[in-house]
């Protein structure tokens, strides 16, 4: 997937099945952080292309999502491998440190 896909409650669980390495994105329209973040999660979705989907969530609109992995703290960053949560981290960060993480978490 070249780009972030969006996300609700009711579809998450769908996407996971779908994909093998999952990225989740999760934010709200008041969060200026979030907001610096989205061109990062769309440059880690083009380069990742099929190794990973990115998806991106409004935890405003989708609060379950956000109480069942215990978002306290905007934005955060949802990694899944197989279905299951591996890393999560909270806060902006640069590009760069989202990739290792990753690489170390997925493999990739």
């Amino acid at each position: 997937m070249a780009s972030p896909v969006d996300v609700t409650d009711a579809t998450f669980s769908q996407f996971l099945q779908q994909h093998p390495n999952v990225v989740l994105d999760a934010w709200a329209p008041w969060c200026q952080p979030c907001k610096k973040l989205d061109p990062i999660m769309h440059d880690l979705a083009a380069e990742y292309g099929g190794q990973v989907a990115v998806a991106k969530i409004n935890t405003e609109e989708n609060p379950q999502t956000a109480q069942r992995y215990g978002i306290m703290g905007l934005p955060a960053v949802l990694v899944f491998k197989n279905g299951r949560r591996v890393d999560q981290v909270s806060g902006l960060h640069a590009k760069d440190a989202y990739k290792a993480r990753f690489a170390k978490t997925l493999g990739l």
